[in-house]
């Protein structure tokens, strides 16, 4: 025998604030503090999760001797109070802001390497013609963005898929190619010399971002081609204003693509490093949910990156 559908009863007993203790059990595993993240006593979250947990029909979370964890389907739960409390969270803020006399908003995800041609260019653009439309921009690498996607926390991305199968999840329409630089600061050992191989730098401190970008694990299957091990000298760093810092006070190298660079390198504060990277890089592009429309602002912003895009000429990865 078939369970009864869920739809009619969560319409009927769910709450918002049930949601919310899920969510906050999701990421604090730990009553009192997911009580304490939603402004409730321990006993109030006890017996909102025993009510959700009878409106679901099945237990959402294991009970541990040092915390709790999600079960199968309560990580199914846990995901959907996380985006649907995003989304009224947006909403609120949007219709407050309106209310208000304001104009709304739009919440971007970015990799760094789009910012400074294209989206900044597209956000001049978008706030030429509203200027009171509140723009923000969030992110810098294409698995961060891309989780604040899927989270609701924003409405559109600027990156490339960082994982196989997120193509089921996100549509994606490619807008350019990123040109990449090995760099250090000017007046580097190695700034002057005419060639360079990638062993040449495997004794060098080496900025780099989190493994779960693109560009590192295009970067890592470099160093497995030269048949060399990951530096062992290197900070991990997804912050681009970091990474520059560290590159102006030390000798370490790094990644780093050509438009992110360009006036530090024009200023004389880094140096190109005469080495070849990342030819295989896969091109970037605008990053949706799938079946969900784009806002008319989002869909002024889209036509402006699509019109700065077109503008690009590709450069050689060189």
């Amino acid at each position: 025998m078939r369970p009864a559908p869920l739809l009619p009863t969560l319409m009927n007993r769910l709450r918002l604030k049930q949601l919310a203790l899920v969510a906050a059990l999701g990421e604090q595993r730990n009553l009192h503090r997911a009580a304490a993240a939603i402004n409730v006593t321990q006993p109030t979250a006890t017996k909102m999760l025993h009510d959700v947990e009878l409106v679901f029909g099945f237990p959402l979370f294991e009970r541990l001797p040092r915390g709790m964890q999600p079960t199968e389907l309560g990580r199914e739960v846990v995901r959907f109070a996380v985006r649907l409390l995003a989304d009224f969270d947006r909403f609120a803020e949007d219709l407050d802001d309106k209310r208000r006399g304001g104009y709304g908003q739009l919440v971007v995800g970015a990799i760094m390497g789009a910012a400074p041609d294209l989206v900044a260019r597209a956000v001049a653009d978008l706030k030429a013609k509203r200027p009171l439309l509140v723009v923000r921009l969030l992110g810098e690498t294409s698995d961060e963005i891309l989780d604040l996607l899927a989270e609701r926390k924003i409405d559109l991305a600027v990156g490339r898929f960082a994982g196989p199968l997120q193509h089921n999840e996100f549509d994606f329409e490619p807008l350019a190619n990123e040109t990449l630089y090995v760099v250090a600061r000017a007046g580097h050992p190695l700034a002057g010399m005419p060639t360079l191989e990638l062993r040449d730098l495997a004794e060098l401190p080496w900025v780099v971002q989190p493994l779960t970008s693109p560009a590192r694990q295009l970067l890592e299957q470099e160093f497995a081609q030269a048949r060399m091990a990951t530096p062992a000298n290197l900070v991990e760093a997804s912050s681009i204003f970091a990474t520059l810092q560290l590159l102006q006070t030390s000798d370490a190298v790094a990644v780093l693509p050509e438009s992110v660079v360009r006036d530090h390198l024009r200023a004389g504060l880094l140096g190109r490093l005469a080495l070849v990277i990342g030819k295989n890089l896969t091109g970037f592009g605008i990053l949706t949910r799938k079946g969900e429309l784009p806002s008319a602002v989002a869909v002024e912003f889209l036509r402006a990156l699509r019109h700065y895009a077109q503008a690009i000429v590709p450069g050689p990865a060189s």
